[in-house]
């Protein structure tokens, strides 16, 4: 019986594809799934039906794809990523599966909107800004390609957090996404992976008579496999993405909890679950920091025990793993895998180190998404020690290996070796996160040219001259089925109507646009998918803040994680300059174009600066919106808890992209990208990704500024002193003076003191060098914008110009370059 099961072929049919075959699965749903009835439904029970009934559409081709993977054994990709910032599900998987006319006219008859079940869905809390969004575009652009890939992560239970404010001031909640259920998962607890912590090492002499060494560890936990499917766009290919849950071992204690003792019964639960609680808690303290590690080794760790011991096959010989399987290490969260896949090959496998060296070497890709130091992950050598004392000792044997390589290529040079160790001494003896990755990938990879060339130059310049074929760029890109499909209904209609079908896997044929951008009549159709957005966002707004837009204005936005490289204070500084030009009477509030100053950020709980800043620009915002003289010319909004939800309708909307950090600062960033797919003009530095937009689209439908990378060394070299761009500039003057006096706290001087001392005095991210450029900028996007179908003419060729900027094509960069991995051909 159980070969006959083993070797059965017989299809998974999925449901018929018809409004009556619809309804009928929603019905049964409903009824067995939900246990109610239509009459006694809920808004929530008809969302959960009609989830599962859509994903019964798609499980038939998961499961053919899981089966079709297994019998080819091709090359896969193993994604480990610390965040996936999914977004809603429901309308991804409809036009996966081409249902949502279907399910729109089944609900239909039922008496039920479609609309209202939309809004039903709650974002999975999974991720924070680009590093998670990101991760999610990929492994959607590879299930499109029909390239076996396998996501892993961890299942937070709380995610990032939601964001609230308080007189202006972000209040973190609990991000309670999981409350109302969470149709889109398929939980695995027969699956669980043991994970071990602490302890010690011991040496011993195994049967053949060589020495090794054993870990013995102290407690372990469960990691518990969510499966989520990850559907290709109409092609019958659904991948998966396996997220983490943790557990305890021994999660109640009967005896202790019959004598009374309630609270140390589930301790053991409690301290496991603590793991999987929270994407990114607070590392300010050392407990802090010591779950993020557990958290990093945790996914990990049951990731590769997953692929190793349940996907490949039992008799698999692992010294052609690097024929089956690449690790993209997204970032450096994931490194720890480096020494953990040694640990299996050498203590577990009892290989001889250097052949287990040669295919870990093979089998780890590394992307780096920063240019910040503090960004690279170091870990104290104490706390790896205490937590994983055997991967710490594999640590140390990698740089000694490796430092004994480079001594021969460069005999005393000490200080090259200082610089390259893994390991470094000082301030205190830690680990360097990305020189072990380095060491160990096959790849080093930036997300956009400027960026990798610095990460090559700047950041890993021996490692670039000791490996230079290591190192190479992708640069990043976005999922156009998302953030045009979805996003942008009405301009994807436009398009397909203006090109035929297809572009949405071939985002190259937005080309084709091109000349109608000189065609008057489709820049009038144009002009009207953009107010249909604006209005679609006003409306939205007003629903989910209470927020009421203008009716007739510029967008200008600027939407990204809040940090003070990003130079949100920059935008703040323009905003705060116009009004007080307006109501000194020195600038005409009639004179210049109506503009919507829209934000969205969050600002991680520790960072003072950053929240210091979100409340700025909220007080801004209090007191242009309320003064009559600026009415109609300035308005600041600011809705709180951005996410992928409301960045599907925002940006849409936009016509101005805020791009404005300091150059050599910005890895690439992806939120440039789609504000140039949806048809906004970018103002921006020459930073990240803003450089390959601006060769692409022209420098005459971008707004360039600011200083250049090169500048910016010169001046920070030549020691840069921002009280003296204060000093010489009247405007950049009285908007400081204006927020140092009180007059956005209510005339309490102390509440944004700290941000006007760390302007005049510090200015890391030189906002007032690059002040007096923006504002001449800004006045180039007022004169643009009041020439409506030169405007309209610019961003027609945005769009047509920024097809290099799919998901797509950086992943067939990453197969090329990287991974040389193929898509499974179809049947």
């Amino acid at each position: 019986m159980t070969e006959n099961r083993a070797n059965s072929t017989a299809p998974v049919t999925a449901p018929q594809h018809s409004v009556e075959g619809f309804v009928k699965e929603f019905l049964r749903e409903l009824h067995f799934g939900q246990g109610v009835t239509l009459e006694r439904a809920s808004v929530n029970d008809e969302y959960l039906a009609l989830a599962r009934t859509v994903r019964e559409y798609l499980m038939a081709r998961w499961l053919e794809t899981v089966r079709r993977q297994r019998d080819a054994q091709a090359k896969s990709v193993a994604y480990l990523s610390a965040e996936y910032l999914l977004g809603r599900q429901l309308d991804n998987a409809l036009i996966a599966t081409d249902m949502t006319e279907i399910v729109e006219e089944g609900l239909a008859s039922l008496g039920i909107e479609l609309s209202t079940l939309r809004e039903q869905e709650v974002e999975p809390g999974l991720g924070n800004g680009g590093l998670g969004r990101l991760a999610a575009c990929f492994v959607d652009s590879l299930a499109t390609m029909s390239v076996p890939c396998i996501g892993y992560g961890i299942r937070y239970e709380y995610g990032i957090f939601r964001q609230t404010f308080v007189d202006g001031f972000q209040v973190e909640q609990a991000d309670t996404w999981l409350t109302l259920g969470a149709p889109w998962e398929f939980p695995h607890p027969e699956a669980a992976v043991t994970v071990h912590f602490g302890g010690s090492t011991e040496r011993y002499t195994d049967d053949d008579g060589v020495e090794r060494t054993r870990w013995v560890p102290a407690w372990d936990v469960l990691g518990v496999p969510y499966n989520y499917m990850v559907p290709g766009y109409q092609n019958g290919r659904v991948n998966t993405l396996r997220l983490w849950s943790a557990r305890a071992t021994k999660a109640f204690d009967l005896a202790i909890f019959n004598s009374g003792e309630y609270v140390d019964a589930v301790r053991a639960q409690t301290f496991a679950e603590n793991i999987s609680k929270v994407l990114y808690p607070e590392d300010s303290t050392p407990q802090g920091k010591e779950l993020r590690l557990q958290q990093q080794y945790f996914f990990v760790a049951c990731s590769i025990r997953d692929f190793v011991d349940n996907v490949l096959p039992a008799d698999f010989d692992l010294h052609n793993l690097p024929d089956r399987i690449i690790f993209q290490l997204n970032d450096t969260h994931p490194v720890i895998a480096v020494p953990e896949l040694m640990r299996i090959l050498v203590d577990e496998k009892k290989w001889d180190w250097d052949e287990a060296w040669a295919v870990t070497q093979k089998c780890f890709a590394y992307t780096c998404h920063t240019l910040l130091p503090e960004a690279l992950e170091v870990w104290p050598v104490a706390l790896l020690g205490k937590l994983l004392p055997r991967h710490l000792e594999i640590i140390y044997r990698i740089n000694d290996d490796f430092l004994a390589e480079v001594a021969q290529r460069y005999p005393g040079d000490e200080l090259r070796l200082r610089r390259m160790s893994i390991i470094a001494e000082y301030p205190e003896r830690s680990v360097r996160m990305a020189f072990l990755a380095t060491v160990a990938g096959a790849k080093v990879n930036g997300v956009a040219a400027l960026h990798s060339q610095l990460l090559r130059d700047k950041v890993l310049p021996d490692f670039s001259e000791y490996w230079p074929d290591k190192f190479t760029n992708v640069t990043n890109g976005v999922t156009p089925r998302r953030f045009v499909r979805l996003a942008n209904p009405a301009l994807s209609e436009l398009i397909t109507d203006a090109i035929g079908p297809g572009w949405l896997t071939d985002l190259a044929r937005l080309r084709e646009m091109e000349p109608l951008a000189d065609d008057a009549e489709f820049r009038e159709k144009f002009r009207a998918v953009k107010a249909h957005n604006k209005q679609r966002l006003s409306a939205l707004l007003q629903r989910r803040d209470g927020i009421t837009l203008p009716g007739d204005a510029m967008l200008d936005v600027m939407v990204k994680r809040l940090h003070e490289y990003k130079r949100q204070t920059l935008k703040v500084l323009h905003i705060v300059s116009l009004y007080e030009r307006i109501i000194s009477g020195e600038l005409d509030p009639t004179s210049i174009p109506p503009r919507v100053f829209a934000f969205g950020a969050k600002a991680a709980p520790g960072y003072k600066m950053a929240k210091q800043t979100i409340a700025l620009i909220n007080h801004v915002g209090r007191v242009v919106n309320d003064d009559p003289r600026v009415k109609g010319a300035l308005t600041v909004v600011f809705p709180p808890n951005y996410n992928v939800t409301l960045a599907e309708t925002l940006i849409p909307a936009a016509d101005l992209s805020e791009q404005i950090s300091l150059a050599g600062k910005e890895a690439s960033g992806t939120g440039n990208m789609k504000f140039a797919l949806n048809g906004a003009l970018t103002i921006g530095t020459d930073d990240g990704a803003n450089v390959e937009i601006r060769e692409l689209v022209g420098d005459e439908n971008f707004f360039l500024f600011g200083l250049v990378e090169p500048e910016v060394d010169a001046l920070v070299t030549a020691g840069y002193h921002p009280s003296s761009y204060y000093e010489e500039n009247p405007t950049l003057r009285r908007a400081i003076d204006r927020i140092a006096s009180g007059a956005f706290a209510g005339g309490d001087r102390t509440v944004f003191e700290p941000i006007v001392s760390n302007l005049l005095h510090e200015d890391r991210f030189l906002v007032l060098a690059d002040f007096q450029a923006y504002l001449d900028a800004q006045d180039r996007v007022d004169a643009a914008y009041r020439d409506t179908e030169a405007w309209t003419r610019s961003a027609i060729l945005n769009v047509a110009r920024s097809g290099y900027f799919s998901s797509d094509r950086a992943m067939w960069d990453y197969i090329d370059r990287i991974w040389h991995s193929q898509p499974l051909a179809a049947r």
